[in-house]
């Protein structure tokens, strides 16, 4: 399920992106940080642009403060975990480096939602074709 076609969305999408993935139901955030694994399941916290940050104003419990300027590439991860299907945006810095994750939700039966899928590979199909295009 690893795929050949390399997609991604530039940062400066980064905003609208997680402004459609606040509606979504739950998902999975994952933060690592000096050596640790930081990881968040739930609804992805609506956010407001203030201070030169978008802050996250969770109700679950997830809250911050993200530098979007800092955002430099979404890129779209495909690929089998545990046997699973699994796919994520994955948002990375100037230097390359990811500054956190955020995985399609599962629901009771551990299922992927369908519309989430529906819509992350229409996102990963648009940005395939802008990657190619400006490659």
């Amino acid at each position: 399920m690893n795929d050949n076609a390399e997609a991604s969305m530039p940062g400066d999408k980064a905003q609208q992106l997680l402004e459609t993935i606040s509606q979504w139901q739950n998902t999975t955030t994952i933060i690592l940080h000096g050596g640790s694994v930081f990881e968040f399941k739930g609804v992805f916290p609506q956010g407001e642009l203030a201070h030169g940050f978008y802050n996250l104003k969770g109700e679950s419990g997830f809250e911050g403060h993200l530098n979007l300027d800092k955002v430099n590439v979404i890129k779209f991860q495909s690929k089998l975990h545990r046997g699973q299907e699994s796919h994520a945006f994955v948002f990375h810095d100037s230097e390359g480096e990811c500054i956190f994750k955020i995985f399609l939700g599962r629901d009771a039966e551990g299922q992927l939602h369908p519309s989430q899928k529906e819509q992350y590979l229409a996102y990963k199909q648009q940005y395939t074709a802008f990657t190619e295009i400006t490659d």
